[in-house]
């Protein structure tokens, strides 16, 4: 229960909505009873048993509260029937009893439409947390995560905690409401009857208590279930080339259905389980009714205690607590089976962020003197990939990044960006641990160009805003220019405008990558980080990169990360790395000239 009561603690913004969905389901629960209780009237005119009477009783006390509201039952029905007559007074009673109808319908509609509100409230504020996390997160955490998994919990497990948790909220509050007022009418009509039935109401408690904690781990299980099944899509459908490449639809369709298959079966024990709450409840609550008629008779019969319009009141209320009662134990079922899904959306919000800002983190406007690497270490858990990297690059320089796969040139790039921490050693900016500085404030002053780039499913306009998102037309035209990309979206169906597709999928792969370059032309950072910008491009479109990277890297400070090394003959420094560790460093001719790793990786690409 600990995460239903966290999950309702997103219920607190919409505290007005609470308070008003509570005074309507008092106000529900009210007319309910009172259009249940007007039976009494009626049933005395019908059977005609209203004693003649003088004065009415006068208050006594709680103890002789019924022969209270007898006499002055009676003494008003025999009054009004003597001057208007049983027919009159029947019509009006009935009358009285449609506007109690009304009333407890129309104030049970206004009760759903507050709670209504509250649960797509709740439901949006839960989404916007989780994907606000999300973006928090370091990339660490979505190597050890599957993307599906993480869809699956936004979605589904959201839905699942509007569905089965916040519906609750209602029937945790009008069905015990119901239920205790209920009783109390229940006292005031018969104390021994109703002593009789608060003897069995717990027996039926017990059952539904044992099979409702039964469901958790089924539903836990089926959550899984469901979040690798999204994985799965998601995984086959951004592979499909390579699937149907490989002819492997049959192997990656079994995969499928195996895991279909252990969602198939959890949901059913889960859906198995829930099922029993109302025939448990209907045989439970059929026995007690049995149980009460058996026992009333005998009062009327027996020694009088009880009179027949009372009787059959009294069971017509009795009814009133029997779905109740079958909705709190649903309710019981669902907070179960919901808090499965509580339980997998909170261990994504209980992550902790070991990126996130010092409380005392310094702000960073501009980047002045040079970015220094200090014995830096790093390891992706038990593998070392960085050992003791001493490297200062300048304001102003271009500093190139070489060597062979797996030799650590990514992640030196990714500590810049601070996407990772060193384990050992510091990366400084200016002077200062940049664990030191709001990441925020770190990241506005690097532009990011990666091997793939990444762009969203939206026009190509906005693609581009993300680089400065209040930049004018003449801004983001220019950044184009500079990008080589300019021609190329004035000749797309709709230009700027032009929506691009998954991940720029309509775009050939230089174009995609020159408005990568064009977005960070126009975020115009001081630090610009070159992931193998141009290595997976064609000769012509390689040309049109290496020309707009030319054009972005003059006048900044530049990390460029190499594969084809003719494209960085012209850095200021060019670093070799090898097992992540540097090996040599110099110009391109120096290093050529020292006939060392550098020359070999030169050779072999030549080769």
């Amino acid at each position: 229960m600990s995460h239903y009561f966290r999950i309702l603690r997103f219920a607190l913004p919409y505290r007005r909505k609470i308070f008003l969905s509570a005074l309507f389901n008092i106000l529900t629960v009210f007319f309910s009873l009172g259009s249940i209780t007007i039976l009494i009237p009626v049933l005395k005119i019908l059977f005609q048993n209203t004693p003649p009477t003088g004065a009415p009783i006068p208050y006594q006390g709680l103890i002789k509260l019924k022969p209270f509201l007898e006499s002055r039952l009676n003494f008003y029905i025999g009054h009004w029937l003597e001057i208007y007559g049983p027919q009159k007074v029947l019509l009006t009673i009935l009358a009285v009893a449609t506007a109690f109808f009304l009333f407890k319908n129309f104030f049970r509609y206004l009760a759903s439409v507050s709670l209504t509100y509250i649960k797509n409230g709740v439901e949006m504020d839960l989404r916007n947390v989780i994907h606000k996390k999300i973006l928090t997160l370091p990339p660490a955490f979505f190597t050890e995560k599957r993307k599906g998994d993480l869809v699956a919990r936004l979605t589904t497990d959201v839905l699942e905690i509007q569905w089965a948790l916040l519906s609750s909220i209602q029937r945790m509050i009008q069905d015990p409401l119901m239920i205790l007022s209920t009783l109390v009418l229940l006292i005031i009509l018969s104390p021994k009857l109703t002593l009789f039935v608060t003897i069995l109401i717990p027996i039926t408690g017990f059952v539904i208590t044992t099979v409702g904690n039964s469901l958790k781990r089924p539903s836990a299980k089926a959550k899984i279930e469901s979040g690798k099944l999204l994985a799965h899509v998601e995984e086959h459908i951004g592979g499909l080339p390579i699937i149907q490449s490989y002819v492997a639809e049959d192997r990656v369709q079994r995969s499928f259905e195996e895991t279909n298959f252990r969602h198939f079966s959890f949901m059913n024990k889960t859906l198995f389980r829930r099922e029993l709450s109302s025939p448990i409840s209907e045989v439970l609550g059929s026995m007690v009714i049995i149980a009460i008629v058996w026992f009333g008779s005998n009062l009327i019969l027996n020694n009088a205690a009880l009179q027949p319009e009372i009787f059959i009141t009294y069971i017509v209320l009795f009814y009133q607590i029997i779905n109740p009662a079958k909705s709190i134990s649903t309710a019981v079922y669902d907070i179960k089976r919901g808090e499965a899904s509580a339980e997998r959306i909170l261990s994504v919000l209980d992550t902790p962020n070991p990126l996130a800002d010092k409380p005392d983190a310094l702000p960073k406007k501009s980047f002045d003197q040079h970015i220094t690497f200090q014995k830096v270490s790093f390891r992706y858990q038990e593998k070392w990939v960085l050992h003791d990297i001493d490297l200062t690059i300048p304001k102003g320089k271009t500093i190139a990044l070489v060597g062979q796969s797996g030799s650590g040139k990514t992640t030196l790039a990714s500590l810049i960006n601070r996407f990772y921490d060193p384990v050992e050693g510091a990366v400084e900016m200016d002077g200062i641990d940049i664990r030191q500085l709001r990441i925020h404030d770190l990241r506005k002053l690097i532009g990011y160009i990666s091997q793939d780039p990444i762009l969203f499913n939206d026009s190509i306009r906005n693609n581009l805003l993300l680089g400065d998102e209040s930049a004018t037309e003449e801004e983001l035209i220019a950044a184009a220019r500079i990008a080589n990309a300019h021609e190329f979206i004035l000749a797309t169906e709709n230009g700027y405008d032009t929506m691009i597709g998954d991940r720029g999928m309509k775009l050939s792969g230089g174009q995609r990558q020159r408005l990568t370059i064009a977005r960070a032309v126009l975020k115009n950072p001081p630090i610009l980080v070159l992931d193998e910008a141009t290595s997976s491009l064609d000769s012509e479109s390689e040309k049109l990169v290496q020309d707009a990277l030319e054009k972005v890297t003059a006048n900044r400070t530049s990390i460029v990360i190499a594969h084809r090394l003719s494209t960085i003959q012209h850095a200021d420094e060019i670093v070799v790395l090898r097992e992540g560790k540097i090996v040599e460093r110099g110009s391109h001719q120096a290093l050529l000239e020292r006939g060392g790793e550098y020359q070999k990786l030169v050779e072999l690409q030549a080769f």
